[in-house]
């Protein structure tokens, strides 16, 4: 029997989320999920957003489904503000409580896990984020971080750019730059653009944006239109991302040639600058808005049905359909440990879970998710999935696609994956797995 003080509804400004409060939850069979989460701070509003989403698909599920698998799901926010020693704070206090899987939603605090999951049995999901090098699952079996990897995303970054030039081989000595938040998360593509800068023979040059300038960035923009990019790619998070999108505007860049990752393409990030940033695109690997089953299903059960109050807390947006998004996976793994093992599921089974997840295009249905992400299968070589991107674009109001689904370059990506897992395994001498 396992007594958890569980926080059944987040928290914004001490407003409660759903109509439920902390409460103290004894149950036998109780599957026990920590959420690492920063909802205060520069990065608190982006924050914010994906906790909301990943609260309000637990809360459908328990009220649904009664869990997964007739498992009900405990979860636990704690509170790091982005500040990687507090997150390890987080995971050193919840560990011990039956944890079976753990969410950074930081690349600093991933970084920081990668060696303790395999003592602790506990895996980690960096979703789309994180050590790029952990998608080779034979180095890194504890480390999962599907759908696609930051690499693969920075290789689709090149190909649509490509396409837009009329052909990859035209991006033979065009300028493009990268402006970055200056961390570990923010450095993470730059090995991926000079690889494939050397191979299509594209000039490549990075603006670093310290934490303390990010509400700033004039400086750097000055330099940016000195030296004149065919087009700007940026790998902010948090206030930074609002603010280059309003200094490229400011300064005259085209925002049709400004380009974003996938955290900083939500709503939070261009409505301040409304229509000036109409045209600028972010990378994705799921839809915009709330048009599911899925959806619907969240509304009615985490919100009662009451549009306000679900719209208060971000119902719709793409930070927040991101933590929807994981939240499904999340339960995945569990459903998939669930059918082969039964009983109560350990962080090892619940591993053996996360890599037998199988995202098809069915299952995708019975979640009532058609159209919300794109199929993907994961395997114990393959962490990433080596999932496709989609691109998607402000026009003023609202984000919408205007992409097909681009394929990483694996034949680049996936060597250099291998490669940096080898590198990154030496440091905890790993052996890898046969």
């Amino acid at each position: 029997m396992r007594l958890l003080k569980v926080l059944l509804s987040g928290l914004i400004s001490g407003a409660v989320l759903f109509p439920l409060t902390s409460v103290s939850v004894a149950q036998e069979n109780s599957l026990y999920v920590p959420l690492f989460t920063y909802r205060t701070g520069p990065f608190g509003p982006s924050g914010a957003k994906t906790a909301n989403g990943l609260l309000a698909y637990f809360e459908t599920i328990m009220k649904r489904d009664g869990g997964v698998e007739g498992r009900p799901i405990v979860w636990e926010e704690c509170e790091f503000g982005y500040k990687t020693d507090r997150g390890v704070e987080c995971y050193e206090r919840l560990k011990g409580k039956g944890s079976l899987v753990s969410n950074p939603f930081s690349t600093g605090l991933t970084y920081k896990l990668v060696p303790k999951a395999p003592v602790d049995k506990i895996p980690v999901l960096s979703m789309g984020y994180g050590m790029s090098g952990a998608a080779d699952g034979r180095w890194f079996p504890w480390i999962f971080n599907f759908p696609t990897s930051y690499w693969s995303q920075a290789s689709a970054f090149i190909k649509y750019v490509g396409a837009e030039m009329g052909g990859l081989e035209n991006l033979k000595d065009k300028k493009l730059g990268l402006i970055f938040l200056e961390s570990g998360y923010g450095r993470e593509p730059i090995r991926l653009f000079e690889a494939l800068g050397e191979k299509f023979g594209y000039k490549f040059k990075t603006w670093a944006v310290p934490a303390a300038q990010m509400q700033d960035q004039r400086s750097q923009w000055r330099k940016i239109m000195r030296w004149e990019p065919d087009y700007m790619f940026m790998w902010g998070w948090g206030n930074m991302n609002a603010t280059a999108i309003s200094r490229a505007a400011e300064f005259g860049f085209p925002m049709e040639q400004f380009i974003g990752v996938w955290w900083s393409g939500d709503e939070i990030d261009t409505a301040p600058s409304a229509m000036k940033a109409k045209g600028s695109r972010a990378a994705t690997f799921h839809a915009p808005g709330a048009f599911s089953k899925l959806h619907k299903d969240i509304l009615k059960y985490a919100y009662g049905g009451d549009m306000e109050l679900a719209r208060e807390h971000d119902y719709g947006d793409v930070l927040w359909s991101r933590g929807v998004f994981n939240a499904m996976l999340i339960a995945e793994g569990i459903r998939n440990a669930i059918l082969e093992f039964g009983g109560e599921i350990t962080g090892e089974e619940m591993r053996w879970g996360l890599e037998h997840i199988n995202l098809t295009d069915e299952r995708l249905k019975e979640l009532g998710a058609t159209g919300f992400g794109k199929a993907f299968k994961v395997t114990c070589a393959d962490h990433e999935g080596n999932g496709p991107v989609l691109f998607q674009e402000w026009d003023g109001k609202k984000w919408v696609i205007v992409s097909d689904w681009i394929e990483p370059m694996r034949d680049v990506v996936r060597p250099m994956l291998e490669a940096a897992a080898i590198k990154e395994a030496e440091k905890w001498d790993y052996k890898i797995r046969e």
